[in-house]
């Protein structure tokens, strides 16, 4: 697993995403993810998970500018089904995990990071679902966990403006469980990890089950949906407009087609 490391710190995984400073995702990387989880389950030793990544920021999405340089749709369509497929074994997994959310979660990377158990954060975090900015639908089951997480209407408000949510807000608002300083993300991480590990493994599986009783169904009915819309947005002028803002770092001009 190239984009991805899985060590042991006692009965803690530690997963790294390895594509620092930004950590965009694509299907190899989620993939090498969901693998890196698998060998976490499969493993009687271990019994939370920290899922972490090296660098700047958590993860800062999946790159729009390389899928849209690609003029068959079908192949990006077929790209984006195959990436959600990847996804749903990071919510299917066993094992709680505690993401350790440095810098950016923005986009899939706020997506990935929903799809822990809890997460911990610094003032220096930035959480986002800027999808709409990009003139893009929201994606990677954000449609779901996102509203678990802090309602409905404060997820509709950020799915619709893309509002950058800083730490102490993400706090407040249940994005983050924890707030420490940045050099101290990933250690407060692997504490709540070991905090977990410490009660019977079991009754932790146990009670996780049935507090994610149709998790995983309901995160396949939103990416489904989501493929779906992202599928219509892809082909418009908006959506090429959004990825060449974004590639020139400037507001998006849209025209609604």
């Amino acid at each position: 697993m190239t984009d991805v490391t899985l060590t042991r710190d006692g009965h803690v995984a530690v997963i790294e995403l390895c594509r620092g400073p930004n950590n965009f995702v694509d299907i190899a990387a989620i993939s090498a993810l969901g693998d890196a989880y698998d060998a976490a389950d499969a493993d009687r030793e271990v019994r939370a998970i920290v899922l972490c990544s090296e660098g700047k920021h958590f993860c800062a999405g999946a790159n729009l500018a390389e899928r849209a340089k690609d003029d068959n749709d079908s192949i990006t369509q077929e790209a984006g089904r195959h990436l959600y497929q990847e996804a749903h074994r990071l919510v299917g997994n066993a094992k709680p995990v505690v993401a350790a959310v440095q810098g950016a979660a923005v986009g899939a990377g706020l997506g990935l990071a929903l799809t822990a158990d809890f997460r911990v954060g610094s003032g220096a975090s930035r959480l986002s679902a800027n999808f709409a900015r990009q003139g893009y639908h929201p994606g990677f089951g954000t449609t779901y966990t996102l509203p678990r997480v802090v309602g409905e209407q404060k997820a509709a408000w950020m799915f619709m403006t893309g509002e950058r949510v800083p730490g102490e807000e993400a706090l407040t608002i249940g994005l983050l469980d924890r707030l420490v300083q940045p050099e101290d993300v990933r250690a407060t991480a692997l504490e709540m990890a070991r905090e977990i590990a410490i009660s019977g493994p079991l009754a932790v599986q146990g009670v996780r089950r049935t507090l994610r009783m149709g998790f995983l169904d309901g995160f396949k009915r939103a990416t489904y949906a989501e493929h779906f819309e992202q599928s219509l947005v892809r082909p418009t002028e908006d959506f090429k407009e959004g990825v060449r803002a974004m590639h020139e770092r400037r507001t998006p001009v849209f025209k609604g087609y």
